[in-house]
């Protein structure tokens, strides 16, 4: 089977419910036993069915066993946020004393978590250039437990040598950790390529609609029971609500990600055209630094990407996004509408310094017609020229 049909039938039992082509929302908390011996067996360990609201109900377990499908992952669990996912993934294969490893191009709020809680912890944390591959292994230690990937970084799009840095890894029996919100499992085999631990926002493509935080993470076999066990620890469940609506977005993600990276291209291709633009950071690009590592380990690209500005004059760029009619301003990305915000790596990197000195604005291509869209960022850009 296909993923773009794994996409559509994964997780779904009409058999269970009646026939429904959905599986429906169950909502509980509590969850009765018919006979002592039932009770016993459903609080004993090796139980994977309904125990508690908090371990989830049949609507949560028929969306983990579709993106489980989807990954090639062991098990998959749900959070109720992206962040909650990448933590999900980090807190089980740490202990005070521990090290890490993570990439400087690292989403900014698990860089806060690293240093507000984890170093409370007596976690420590090391950030290193994405662009290391075979050198990174000069930064593990006797107590590395975990490395973190990203690829690309979702804001400056850096792309990273998964497989090398996974083989470094584990040679000295470090885990290793990957946030593939960008890709999906549709455009990138985590598990194929040396991760342990796969996370995704499902807020973005998964869910589609801009409509419901989540985060998905799914492991391998050997990671599933530390995992499984830190999420009931902490607590962590989505609600069955939201995980219906995931389902929902989840049955053409497929669809919409094709769309999405052929508007992205379109887009990207005219940008890295303007005299204006220094640089266009989106790896199907073929002048992209990362598109020879694109190429080789993803099977396609989504609709986010990143747009170097030259400097301009004060105010230049406000008038092109102020008036932009289709690229609403604001944060996250994935949904179906088009979004941009301007963006700041100088401030968070630590283990690399950003140089660039003009703006730097991440756009995300949504749904809308792609000339539609076109004509939205050229008349943009006549306001920037002054021309408007």
């Amino acid at each position: 089977m296909r993923k773009e049909t794994t996409t559509v039938v994964a997780g779904r039992h009409p058999e269970r419910f009646g026939g429904a082509v959905n599986p429906p929302v169950v909502r509980t908390s509590t969850v009765v036993a018919r006979t002592v011996a039932e009770f016993d067996t459903i609080n004993g360990p090796d139980f994977d069915g309904l125990v508690y609201g908090r371990l989830g109900t049949p609507t949560t377990r028929a969306l983990e066993e579709a993106i489980e499908a989807i990954e090639g992952g062991a098990a998959s669990f749900v959070y109720p946020s992206g962040l909650a996912a990448n933590i999900g993934a980090i807190m089980p294969f740490v202990s005070a004393g521990d090290h890490i490893l993570v990439t400087d191009t690292v989403y900014g709020p698990v860089r806060r978590f690293l240093t507000n809680l984890l170093a409370r912890m007596q976690v420590e944390t090391t950030y290193y250039d994405p662009a290391l591959t075979d050198g990174i292994g000069a930064l593990m230690r006797p107590n590395t437990k975990l490395g973190y990937v990203e690829a690309p970084g979702s804001l400056s799009m850096e792309m990273q040598d998964i497989p090398a840095i996974s083989a470094q890894a584990h040679k000295r029996g470090i885990k290793v950790v990957m946030d593939n919100t960008w890709a999906t499992p549709l455009y990138f085999d985590s598990f194929a390529h040396g991760v342990d631990v796969s996370v995704q926002s499902a807020t973005k493509y998964i869910v589609g609609h801009s409509d419901v935080m989540m985060g998905i993470v799914t492991t391998n076999a050997e990671c599933k029971p530390l995992v499984k066990r830190c999420r009931q620890d902490m607590g962590q469940i989505s609600s069955p609500d939201d995980a219906y609506l995931a389902q929902r977005g989840l049955r053409t993600m497929h669809v919409r990600l094709a769309q999405h990276a052929r508007a992205a291209l379109k887009l990207a291709t005219w940008f890295a055209e303007q005299p204006e633009v220094a640089r266009v950071a989106y790896p199907a690009l073929p002048q992209d630094p990362g598109h020879a590592l694109w190429k080789r380990d993803f099977t396609g690209a989504s609709g986010l990407f990143t747009v170097l500005m030259k400097p301009q004059p004060e105010g230049a760029i406000a008038k092109f996004l102020d008036g932009l009619a289709y690229f609403g301003l604001g944060a996250s990305w994935g949904g179906y509408e088009s979004l941009v915000m301007p963006v700041h790596p100088e401030k968070i990197r630590t283990a690399t310094r950003w140089t660039h000195e003009g703006a730097v604005l991440r756009f995300h291509a949504g749904l809308e017609n792609e000339d539609d869209l076109l004509e939205d960022i050229q008349a943009g850009f006549e306001r920037l020229r002054g021309k408007a």
